[in-house]
């Protein structure tokens, strides 16, 4: 061998080489043995996307109000002679709250009183001139005006005298008393807040994609923080018809059905609404996976071997996904088992025998 052809190959590596080159040898011919154990397939648990009928609760929180509210004020002015009620009390509808001094108000329904009788003893002489045609027609007519001018004034009164006299408009509890007697209160004056304890409300927001499946009518559950875990019964009163472009939420109003005791306008409260979602396909949440591409499933073919899948994934609900695109209902999905897979690979499923046809548990039961 000619020198440069030895210095090539230094003589410390060619038994080196020699060594690889036998390792390799053997291992070919190892892998080539019939008798071989191949790897086995890993073991997963599958469940059978299916669809069924969902209901979704969802919890809301708002205050109590009271629906019959209203502030009480005067329609003229006058000093306050009595206040018949204070903060807390009950009272009927009609009962009298509040008197202003009236006596100016009734000096001058006195005077009118007097102008309307004399202008219908007026009225009634001209009448009986005019039967004789002893008076003109034109002093008739100026008799028969003033004597309605007369009844108006005296009408117009009456009705301010009744305004001297505060009113309870429905029956109910006084919310706010701003007044005291010996107060001067100018025209319509806040004079008192009444409430009824009875027509307790509370407004929630929801979802825009929950108010087309709400009706007025359908029934809640309401708790309230003040009185304990207790769900109390309700029902949607009204739904507004707008929603809040900012956060795509609508308002709708809850009335309790039974007022329970201790319940008071102001507290804050919880309510639950269910809400039905028919024929929705799921699977398990377990099987739903989420990487930086989106949410996919594994899905088992007739050959039991995987195959990733790109879903899109709804409501999260009852240990169940919503899945509303990239599966169809009936197909394998793995819920456990995740550790080995490999699109494609073949997958041993647990709890089936030699006829897999079935696939797993179902998942969506």
């Amino acid at each position: 061998m000619p020198p440069a052809a030895m210095r090539a190959f230094p003589a410390p590596l060619a038994p080196l080489g020699l060594v690889l080159a036998g390792i390799l040898l053997a291992g070919c011919q190892d892998g080539d043995r019939p008798g071989k154990r191949p790897r086995a397939a890993p073991l997963v648990e599958v469940a059978v996307a299916a669809r069924r009928d969902l209901t979704h609760r969802v919890t809301r929180s708002g205050s109590l109000y009271a629906e019959r509210s209203a502030r009480l004020y005067n329609q003229e002015e006058g000093a306050v002679l009595e206040v018949r009620v204070r903060e807390g009390d009950a009272v009927a509808a009609g009962d009298v709250l509040v008197r202003l001094d009236d006596r100016l108000l009734r000096a001058e329904l006195v005077k009118a009183r007097a102008r309307r009788r004399q202008a219908g003893a007026d009225a009634a002489r001209l009448e009986r001139l005019a039967a004789r045609q002893l008076v003109s027609r034109e002093a008739l007519e100026r008799a028969r005006t003033e004597l309605a001018v007369a009844r108006a004034e005296e009408r117009l009164l009456q009705t301010r005298l009744g305004y001297m006299t505060v009113r309870a408009p429905f029956a109910g509890r006084i919310a706010e008393r701003r007044i005291q007697a010996g107060d001067v209160a100018p025209k319509h004056s806040h004079l008192l807040t009444l409430v009824d304890p009875a027509s307790l409300l509370t407004v929630v927001s929801v979802s825009e994609l929950l108010l087309p499946r709400l009706r007025v009518g359908d029934p809640v559950e309401v708790r309230i923080d003040a009185l304990g875990e207790a769900a109390h019964p309700g029902r949607i009163l009204r739904i507004h018809p707008t929603v809040d472009p900012a956060t795509r939420r609508g308002r709708i109003e809850v009335r309790l059905e039974a007022v329970p005791p201790g319940a008071r306008a102001g507290q804050f409260c919880r309510v639950t609404l269910s809400v039905p979602l028919p024929d929705r396909l799921v699977v398990p949440l377990a099987a739903l996976q989420q990487d930086p591409r989106g949410s996919y499933v594994y899905v088992v073919d007739g050959e039991d071997r995987v195959r990733r899948r790109a879903v899109t994934a709804g409501l999260k609900l009852e240990g169940l996904a919503e899945i509303r695109a990239g599966l169809a209902a009936g197909e394998r999905v793995v819920t456990a088992g995740f550790l080995a897979l490999a699109p494609g690979r073949k997958v041993r499923i647990r709890g089936t025998g030699p006829d897999r046809g079935a696939g797993g548990g179902d998942g969506a039961r």
